[in-house]
């Protein structure tokens, strides 16, 4: 039997419950022009979240990750600032922003980029035990000042999580920069131009994309890329969803259900719940996905293998994908398929049974073919939420390298 402790780890990237940390009072976005409020990026509030020594930081590490690089405190602020949904409609979404208590004006910048989520609490900016919040911790303690956007429809951002979206996914990040860009300078601090990104699980096609939205589609006339190291993602997403319609991954019908309400929120994949899911679930998946319930909740509900959950004939249609499912894969599928410029390093565990390495290898092919250098790198025998916790020291070394290479 699953044991309550597994069932709140059970999604990639869903993290465990704690408490939230004291706040002061919110900050209003300064006054300015109609336009300037409108913006995405522009900061509507800002709240602190947390205010540690480097020996906290390092406690808050100890027995998960690597707290040998700890070097500073570390302020972090939870803010919500306007961005825009799947649809290219204006919304609000918030983050983490940490910033290191170094002394240092001119700051590097990181984005990271969360994986899998579920309970809208259980990002970086409300759960102070999420692998997330302490990854940013990680790195802000090194010198650096860290963006971790929570995405859209999840922390305390407006409507629902338009899941592995990438206009959605992209316009969150970029934005996210540039809130904290403008929080870090009414600190009296500049971010430097140049972002290294990071993310794990569905945050490593995510580091993909804003990578090159950053290079190449020059999404900020500020911001410019500076390197890229994804971990543990699914590259692949055609081949991660058919591999969870034949229960080849764990947790497969959990992935996949999350997956298939909140692509037809955006796309339209089905008429009825009961097209799709097999009785008597077709009547409460869709309420349990809302965001509020936690990955143990859901998982407390619902049978764990895709045979188990959904009809055969909605099975076959994601192990062969035609129409509009096939379209919108497609970009996500190919989130690898470009040439950065900058130092890559994938970041896989071969013990990881969420997504398999073939991803990594995937994405690094197609780096490859696209004459880009990059570095594959298996962080060990580490299951999924292992292996991020694992890269996370690796990376920040990895960025140290990066750095003195600009």
């Amino acid at each position: 039997m699953t044991s309550r402790r597994t069932r709140t780890r059970i999604l990639a990237g869903a993290a465990v419950l704690g408490s939230v940390s004291a706040l002061v009072a919110p900050v209003s976005a300064a006054a300015g022009s109609h336009s300037e409020r409108a913006q995405g990026g522009t900061v509507v509030s800002v709240e602190q979240a947390a205010d540690l020594t480097a020996e906290e930081v390092a406690g808050e590490l100890q027995g998960k990750i690597d707290s040998s690089q700890v070097r500073y405190g570390v302020t972090a602020y939870r803010v919500t600032y306007r961005t825009t949904d799947s649809r290219g409609t204006p919304t609000t979404a918030s983050q983490l922003v940490v910033l290191p208590k170094n002394g240092t004006r001119h700051l590097s910048t990181v984005s990271w980029l969360h994986g899998t989520t579920v309970y809208r609490k259980d990002v970086a900016s409300e759960n102070p035990k999420s692998n997330d919040r302490l990854a940013a911790l990680l790195f802000a303690s090194t010198g650096r000042a860290v963006s971790a956007p929570d995405y859209v429809g999840l922390g305390s951002g407006e409507g629902f999580h338009p899941y592995g979206d990438p206009q959605a996914t992209v316009a969150a990040s970029v934005d996210g920069l540039r809130a904290a860009r403008t929080l870090a300078h009414r600190n009296g601090r500049e971010l430097k131009r140049k972002v290294q990104v990071s993310g794990f699980s569905q945050g490593g096609p995510a580091t993909m994309l804003v990578g090159r939205a950053l290079q190449k589609n020059g999404a900020d006339r500020y911001f410019r890329l500076g390197a890229l190291a994804p971990v543990s993602g699914p590259y692949n997403l055609s081949a991660f969803e058919a591999a969870a319609a034949d229960d080849k991954i764990a947790k497969s019908g959990i992935y996949l259900a999350y997956f298939v309400t909140a692509w037809n929120k955006m796309y339209g994949l089905y008429t009825s719940p009961g097209d799709v899911f097999r009785s008597p679930y077709d009547s409460k998946v869709e309420g349990l996905f809302d965001g509020h319930h936690t990955a143990g909740q859901i998982v407390s509900e619902l049978p764990a293998t895709s045979k188990d959950l959904f009809t055969e004939d909605f099975l076959n249609k994601i192990r062969k994908p035609d129409g509009v499912l096939k379209d919108k894969l497609r970009p996500m599928d190919n989130t690898c398929d470009w040439r950065p410029s900058v130092p890559v390093e994938i970041f896989y565990g071969r013990g990881d049974k969420d997504v398999d390495v073939s991803h990594a290898a995937y994405c690094a092919d197609q780096l490859t073919r696209n004459g880009a250098a990059r570095r594959l790198t298996d962080v060990g025998d580490y299951d999924h939420n292992g292996s991020v916790r694992q890269a996370l020291p690796q990376i920040v070394r990895f960025f140290d390298e990066s750095a003195k290479t600009d």
